[in-house]
C-alpha cells in the first residue's frame, strides 16, 4: 500500500507540474501580443470599449454631463511642446481631445498613430477661439491655420487619469 500511495502522489505531482507549465505558457503568449507603456494611474487594458462605441456615448452627452469610461483608439496628434494633450480618433471623422488629470503626467511626443487605451471622464465642452488658437500654436500649426480659427468649437473632451500606449 505504501508504494501505491507513493506512485499516486508522484503521478499527481507530475500532472500538476505539466498543467501549471502549460497555463504559464498561455499567459506569457497573451502578454506578448500587445505590451503597453503606462502613464498616470495604473489601469488594465480589459473591458475597454472601441472608438465607435465611444462616439455613440459622446453623441448622447450634453454640456455639463460627465461619463466615467475606458476606451481604445489610435492617437492622431500629441502636443509637441510637452506631450500634455493628445487627440484620439473617433468614428465618423471625429476626434476627442484628451488632457491629463491634474496635469500630473505627459505622454511621449512621438506617440502619433499608436494604439492607446485611456481611462477617465468623458465630457462635451465648448472651446473659445483663444483656447483653440493656443492649442493650434502648441501643435505647431502655421500662422495662417491659427488665424483661420474664428468661431468657438463644440469639442469632445476627455480627462484621463490613466493611459496605456502600445509599445
Amino acid at each position: 500500500p505504501y508504494k501505491m500511495i507513493k506512485k499516486i502522489i508522484l503521478a499527481v505531482l507530475i500532472t500538476t507540474f505539466f498543467v501549471s507549465c502549460e497555463s504559464k505558457k498561455e499567459v506569457s503568449k497573451e502578454k506578448k501580443n500587445v505590451s503597453y507603456a503606462k502613464f498616470g494611474d495604473s489601469i488594465s487594458s480589459e473591458n475597454a470599449i472601441n472608438n465607435s462605441e465611444m462616439m455613440e456615448k459622446f453623441a448622447s452627452l450634453k454640456e455639463g454631463d460627465t461619463l466615467s469610461v475606458k476606451f481604445k483608439s489610435s492617437i492622431n496628434e500629441v502636443c509637441q511642446k510637452k506631450g500634455c494633450w493628445m487627440t484620439l480618433d473617433l468614428a465618423d471623422d471625429k476626434e476627442v481631445f484628451v488632457k491629463f488629470k491634474d496635469y500630473g503626467f505627459f505622454v511621449p511626443k512621438n506617440a502619433q498613430e499608436k494604439e492607446v487605451i485611456v481611462n477617465g471622464k468623458a465630457f462635451v465642452s465648448i472651446e473659445s477661439v483663444d483656447v483653440l488658437k493656443h492649442y493650434a500654436k502648441d501643435a505647431g500649426k502655421s500662422q495662417a491655420a491659427i488665424d483661420s480659427i474664428t468661431e468657438p468649437k463644440v469639442t469632445y473632451s476627455f480627462m484621463a487619469d490613466g493611459v496605456l500606449i502600445a509599445k
